[in-house]
């Protein structure tokens, strides 16, 4: 059974590990250390990783997956919405089952206990007038699909039930487990948001008035990922990646009751009829059982992949009826707008190939990834635009009007190639077979939040894109001297119960008491920040009070956190409403943020995250961007952000990790008997290939 980690840190260490940044009173922008006049050898001259093979969901697959998992749904009884995508998110295909219900209700199952509504909370969304026979079920099924897509990679799958067990007050969450620390990745459903300026949108066909080229344009822009997802991620059972040759392809969503919650019991059966009809669409397209969640821990715990079994089947996969012959009986393909043939008639789809040029995610070239005539990063691989373009080149800072010395792009391309080196050597947490290499997605951004640099792995996970910028953006702005203003200046007033995003500024500020806390007084990485936004402080100790950032527990639910739901919620309501027929989506622009002057933009525009993985970069005293990890283990993240900043010091650069003095590590919590929180966690053994314990964060 799993420790909590930060009890005992309160009655031993008190949080303040200086091997953790907590100690300290330096103020070198490298952590106290002076600038090395030497530069490490970072040169990568052999690939370190496998990219996995080229593989591709077909229509056919896609209609065999579809009816097999409708043939189960009519023995059940379970008439039900099905989604299938590939795994950058595109949809393929979407069956609504005849009978299927239309309303969606999102929300804690009333068995497991009454939550004050708020945010997502207790939302129910019906067809509108104008379509009355619409499902609403759309957006769970399409959620559920991503979900299982874009937690997975050729080395780990992970399932929507494996999301309900990592992001939940408890992990994992059961009767007996009160008192332990929340899920590893808590926070992590409120990315990939509709609203996110990373994730692209599907775009229609081109009509006759287009020319050519426009038309050829809109139909690459159409394919490449990744691709939003309409909830976010989904922590409702039902959603499981698809498999080809041991290769992730895509994902398969079930939605047959009209609720779209999560489980918060892990050790009740369950026996979730959407988990048993999504089992009997995998058939063929199963996750090799080695890689499963079940066959994964972390500290000891672990996870959980499914409940359904094929015992429990009530159809036989393997008699199945071609697609031909329940489309139109069974249900019928259905158009979602904004996702799947808003135009035109619905008909099955082929995926895109994972690491080609249509799914806007491929191994980058020596030129986009060089510095003079040696490849740094060999394996590094990129966004493109469909085209052959990177779509996130390395470059300068943005921010000059702010910050005396902005992030130059050297600087940038230095941070982001000591990280890579040392994702490269790093221990894998959530990857099969043991002793894996981390496979992570990189974000750097300056202070005002634009994107400097993206690169990834060639396995990561795809949801660690998105989560690794939003991770990125949220160290750069609560460390940021204008957080507390553009706090104070967001209009969002709260969805009923919840409080307005302004409240928020006075209650960080009373409860670190201080004042200084949101305006540049403290560098603020993600882990700190995460656990003051728990519903228990310290985190997992029940009838403890709430951390600033979070709802009290009475009123909290995985759809309703805090700050974090609050912020973008606004835009999930707008963006369902646009699906429905409303007249106007949701701008790639989450929250209602200000704009920071003279642009278009806010500085959280694909929302916040609240799990380790994100470190702000100061020059001296002055912050100046900030770096985001995210695709394994929350340690390995932790130590790939702060360790690539810190070796990026040391090249030499005068850009580094903040002064010690100034981390928000250094703050003591009367409501923890003056106890500190952590400022970064690494790895107890770092690096694949030796046991040994090195240490290698401390002291910097």
């Amino acid at each position: 059974m799993k420790v909590s980690r930060l009890t005992a840190f309160v009655t031993s260490l008190s949080f303040a590990l200086a091997s953790c940044g907590g100690g300290g009173s330096s103020s070198n922008s490298n952590g106290g250390l002076p600038p090395s006049t030497a530069t490490p050898d970072i040169t990568i001259t052999s690939s370190v990783f496998t990219a996995p093979s080229a593989q591709n969901l077909t229509s056919a697959d896609v209609g065999k997956i579809i009816a097999q998992s409708a043939e189960e749904a009519a023995a059940r009884g379970k008439p039900a919405v099905i989604a299938v995508t590939d795994r950058v998110g595109n949809v393929l295909g979407v069956f609504t089952m005849n009978g299927a219900p239309k309303i969606l209700t999102v929300g804690t199952q009333a068995s497991e206990r009454t939550v004050t509504r708020g945010d997502l909370e207790g939302l129910v969304q019906g067809p509108p007038a104008a379509a009355p026979d619409a499902s609403v079920l759309v957006a769970g099924a399409i959620a559920k699909a991503v979900t299982g897509a874009y937690l997975s990679s050729s080395g780990n799958a992970f399932s929507t039930r494996t999301a309900s067990f990592i992001v939940q007050e408890h992990f994992p969450k059961a009767p007996n487990t009160i008192g332990l620390e929340s899920g590893p990745l808590f926070g992590v459903q409120f990315s990939s948001t509709p609203c996110s300026d990373l994730n692209t949108h599907y775009t229609p066909g081109g009509s006759f008035l287009m020319d050519a080229v426009t038309q050829l344009q809109r139909m690459v822009a159409a394919q490449i990922g990744p691709k939003r997802s309409p909830l976010g991620l989904s922590a409702d059972p039902g959603g499981i990646p698809l498999y080809k040759n041991g290769v992730v392809v895509g994902g398969l969503g079930v939605m047959s009751d009209g609720l779209y919650s999560y489980d918060g019991n892990s050790v009740a059966p369950d026996n979730d009829p959407d988990e048993f009809i999504a089992l009997a669409g995998s058939i063929g397209y199963e996750a090799p059982d080695a890689i499963r969640a079940n066959r994964i821990s972390i500290d000891g715990t672990l996870l959980a992949y499914s409940e359904a079994t094929t015992d429990g089947l009530r159809s036989n996969p393997a008699n199945a009826r071609a697609f031909t012959a329940i489309n139109g009986t069974l249900g019928s393909l259905t158009p979602v707008r904004g996702y799947y043939a808003q135009t035109g008639a619905a008909a099955l789809l082929d995926g895109t190939t994972y690491g080609t040029e249509a799914s806007g995610v491929r191994l980058a070239t020596a030129a986009e990834h060089s510095a003079g005539t040696v490849i740094t990063n060999p394996d590094a691989f990129i966004l493109t635009d469909g085209s052959g373009n990177n779509r996130f080149p390395i470059r300068a800072g943005t921010d000059a009007a702010e910050v005396a010395q902005p992030l130059t792009a050297a600087e940038v391309r230095a941070i982001q190639e000591e990280a890579f080196l040392v994702m490269s050597k790093a221990r894998a947490a959530i990857r099969k077979p043991d002793d894996s290499r981390a496979q992570v997605s990189l974000s750097i951004v300056d202070t005002r939040g634009s994107i400097l640099a993206v690169v990834r792995s060639p396995d990561a996970p795809i949801f660690g894109i998105d989560v690794s910028l939003e991770k990125a953006r949220t160290a750069a702005f609560f460390s940021n001297p204008r957080a507390a203003a553009d706090l104070t200046g967001n209009p969002n007033p709260g969805v009923e119960g919840s409080p307005s995003v302004a409240s928020y500024v006075a209650a960080m500020q009373s409860f670190t008491a201080q004042n200084n806390i949101l305006s540049g007084g403290y560098g603020v990485s993600d882990r700190w920040l995460g656990l003051v936004a728990r519903p228990y402080f310290p985190d997992g100790e029940v009838g403890k009070p709430n951390g600033p950032l979070s709802r009290p527990f009475s009123a909290w639910s995985p759809f309703s956190v805090g700050l974090q739901s609050t912020l973008v919620t606004p835009n999930i309501l707008q963006h369902v409403g646009f699906i429905l027929g409303g007249a106007t989506d949701t701008p790639q622009r989450c929250t209602t943020t200000p704009a920071i002057s003279g642009t278009a933009q806010n500085r959280l525009q694909n929302g916040i995250q609240i799990f380790p993985g994100g470190t702000p970069i100061y020059r001296g005293n002055v912050l100046v961007g900030a770096i985001g990890i995210s695709g394994d283990g929350i340690d390995q993240d932790d130590m790939i952000s702060f360790l690539g900043t810190f070796n990026g010091s040391q090249r030499p650069l005068s850009v580094g990790l903040s002064p010690l003095a100034m981390r928000a590590s250094q703050i003591s919590f009367s409501q923890a008997n003056g106890a500190k929180l952590p400022y970064v966690q690494c790895p107890v053994q770092e690096f694949v290939g030796t046991s040994a314990t090195l240490d290698i964060c401390s002291g910097k």
